[in-house]
């Protein structure tokens, strides 16, 4: 089992890593909802389109659920 801690998290409990598969859950440091986006506690920046970038630069593509008609 891994470590699923953010390395430098001061929250309870503890944010998840940005590799995680619940990376989304950890906390809102940094809200720019003018701007679009948002920084979590674990160095992820999310947009209001879902779209991701990793702290190591990958690009998470918008994942909107989609709803069927």
């Amino acid at each position: 089992m891994t470590d699923q801690r953010a390395p430098s998290c001061p929250h309870q409990p503890p944010c998840p890593r940005p590799d995680a598969l619940d990376r989304e859950a950890a906390k809102t440091v940094a809200a720019h909802p003018e701007q679009g986006w948002s920084l979590l506690c674990n160095g992820i920046v999310v947009f209001e389109d879902t779209g991701e970038l990793l702290p190591d630069g990958r690009v998470i593509a918008p994942h909107r659920p989609t709803t069927a008609a």
